[in-house]
């Protein structure tokens, strides 16, 4: 407690992005320091577990010592530490964790830990104070795609999933294929700009009837069946074509899917979360999508959609609230599903 605001830290590990951040009273930004290892995987064109972890065990430290200094304050202002504990890399994982464990214990601050879904859809809280649940939730990323109904803030129910890859994994492997590099997402978001979104017509996948699963497997194959077939009939490719035509058959299930979703449950809200909400396409098409039916758009600034700090320090502040608290035996969770295990990590 620090001028009678209640402070929270929040620490997040769980891929690239080594990310502490300080809140007072769960919304307000005090601190948000993030360490980002774009640069060192690009040389990979993607994510390599080991070298994340080794990354984050040099980079905590002092992530954490900025943090503290950015917002002012000290350990002993501390209400509590949240931590992200899964899903995640393992290794990512146990950097954060350990670490948090290892300051809590040292000072006697307590432990939350958090669930890496759960903190995305809270990054919309910060900025959007008026948001109660229930409402819900569509989580875009490079490991997840879901739809969740957020019943309580810490109660959830999965309503669709990927089945295949995440719509960020998707993005990332046609960049590769049209030559964008890594990251993919907005490398393609910038590319489709220049080009004509119904130039080529891939697949788009809705699966069984009236089902709110995804799958983007299918729509990826189709671009790299595309680019292949032209090229053994010497045909010229316009880069900016296929990715414009790419994204826009991806984006129509998912604004499709979202919206019936939202009518179907009767919600007149939803929360856009994760590192894909800030793609410009889906953020227009699905703000109208809504606008249409009637159904509002909460959607955080983009330093909140990607892996941060702040959007853990959230989550943790919503379960210290409610006496959810973990001990030092807290372990990590890569699969962590939201629906079932989340308050395991109370252990």
């Amino acid at each position: 407690m620090k001028d009678g605001k209640h402070i929270t830290m929040g620490i997040e590990s769980s891929c690239d992005e080594t990310a502490i951040a300080v809140l007072a009273d769960g919304r307000e930004i005090l601190s948000n320091v993030i360490s980002s290892q774009i640069e060192i995987h690009k040389a990979y064109g993607g994510v390599v577990p080991e070298i994340a972890s080794r990354h984050h065990l040099n980079n905590i430290p002092f992530v954490f010592q900025q943090a503290l200094a950015g917002a002012g304050v000290s350990l002993s202002d501390i209400d509590e530490i949240g931590v992200t504990a899964g899903p995640g890399l393992a290794g990512a994982l146990l950097m954060g964790t350990a670490f948090a464990k290892a300051v809590s214990a040292a000072s006697g601050v307590p432990l939350v830990g958090v669930h890496h879904i759960q903190a995305h859809i809270m990054a919309n809280i910060i900025e959007h104070p008026q948001l109660e649940p229930p409402f819900l939730s569509l989580v875009v990323s490079g490991g997840h795609t879901h739809l969740i109904e957020v019943l309580g803030w810490n109660e959830f129910k999965i309503l669709g999933a990927t089945r295949d890859d995440a719509v960020g994994e998707a993005y990332d492997k046609v960049a590769r294929v049209i030559g964008l590099g890594y990251p993919g997402g907005p490398k393609v978001d910038a590319l489709a700009k220049e080009g004509d979104p119904h130039a080529i017509e891939f697949k788009r996948v809705y699966l069984e009837k009236d089902s709110l699963d995804f799958s983007f497997s299918g729509t990826k194959t189709g671009v790299i069946n595309y680019l292949h077939s032209a090229e053994q009939r010497g045909e010229i490719v316009k880069p900016a074509d296929v990715a414009a035509s790419f994204q826009q058959a991806v984006i129509e299930v998912i604004v499709n899917k979202a919206v019936r979703a939202a009518k179907q449950c009767g919600y007149c809200e939803l929360a856009l979360a994760g590192g894909v909400a800030c793609n410009s396409e889906l953020r227009k098409q699905l703000g109208e999508a809504l606008a249409k039916e009637g159904i509002g758009l909460y959607m955080p600034s983009p330093i909140l959609c990607t892996d941060n700090g702040a959007m853990v320090a959230a989550a943790a502040y919503k379960k210290a609230l409610e006496g959810h608290f973990a001990t030092h035996h807290l372990d990590v969770y890569p699969g962590l599903n939201i629906e079932s295990q989340l308050y395991k990590l109370d252990l």
